[in-house]
């Protein structure tokens, strides 16, 4: 059976084709029209179909998008790519390509992809995080996707940061609105906004890193500094959902000491004698999102 996904990101639209058994049989890419929501329709169309003209085959067809479907009218909520908000996303796909989608948050696909063949494969509960210029999570149970009642399952990224007595300042205003979200402590922008309000320098977060593994001892506060917090929260994740693993994704995650860092520091907030749940890096990187879009079909 042939899979396609397909990740409809702010900047890029990505399209995978996977056999069977979850080998690659063909990747494109192209830029996503920017404000354009009738472009992007386009775009995925034209994907699909050059796509399926080389394989000489149909597929399914899964899509990953930057929010989720409104529970009342089906329509797409919460998007950081807002030309998609308040759209059938959907419905019109499903009219272009002329067969049935199975669509769910990015968030989801990467927690997906990295339960059945990647860092999570054989657990029973998975969390996938994304640590990139947003922060967001996705919980994949027995190899299927959580949406919730909501559609809103593993939005841990818009959830305060919990233990707040020893930040010194005021909780920053997110994007969504609301105050302290873990996006703003623990995003890329985030971890270098941390740095420069401590006296740092402007820099990226690969530069915080690396002048840290060197010894440069502001940097290596601030990645301290970005430990702890994410213990914290991650910690708040095991407390309510107790997964087996969780995985990170984003670019943030290939940061090495946090695997070992930070199962060190959430053992003091975990409400449990033994913690099993492991903290792992994601297989398959930068493909995972599109990959799970096209395991969406996977599940029953």
């Amino acid at each position: 059976m042939l899979r396609i996904g397909i990740d409809l990101g702010g900047s890029k639209i990505e399209l995978i084709a996977l056999d069977g058994a979850g080998g690659v049989l063909l990747r494109r890419r192209c830029p996503t029209p920017q404000g354009d929501y009738h472009g992007t329709l386009r775009a995925v169309g034209e994907l699909v179909e050059t796509a399926e003209s080389e394989l000489g085959q149909s597929g399914s067809v899964g899509i990953g998008v930057p929010g989720a479907e409104s529970t009342l009218d089906g329509r797409i909520k919460n998007a950081n790519s807002t030309c998609l908000i308040g759209e059938a996303l959907r419905e019109d796909l499903q009219a272009l390509l002329q067969r049935e989608i199975r669509l769910a948050n990015d968030a989801n696909c990467f927690a997906l992809s990295e339960a059945i063949d990647g860092a999570g494969e054989g657990a029973e509960v998975v969390f996938g995080v994304i640590l990139g210029t947003g922060v967001g999570g996705g919980i994949v149970v027995r190899q299927g996707v959580l949406a919730g009642a909501n559609r809103i399952a593993g939005e841990w990224g818009h959830n305060p940061l919990p233990l707040l007595e020893e930040e010194s300042r005021s909780p920053a205003r997110c994007y969504c609105g609301r105050l302290g979200c873990v996006e703003t402590w623990l995003s890329g922008p985030a971890l270098c906004a941390d740095h420069l309000r401590h006296g740092g320098q402007a820099l990226a977060a690969e530069q915080v890193c690396a002048a840290a593994a060197a010894g440069d001892p502001a940097c290596e506060q601030t990645l301290a500094r970005y430990e702890r917090r994410l213990a914290k929260a991650l910690a708040q994740v095991v407390n309510i959902l107790d997964p087996q693993v969780i995985v990170l994704g984003g670019g943030l995650s290939n940061i090495e000491r946090l695997y070992d860092s930070v199962p060190r520091l959430w053992a003091a907030h975990v409400f449990s004698d033994v913690i099993r749940t492991r903290l792992l890096r994601n297989v398959h990187g930068d493909s995972s999102g599109v990959r799970g879009a096209a395991w969406l079909w996977s599940e029953n």
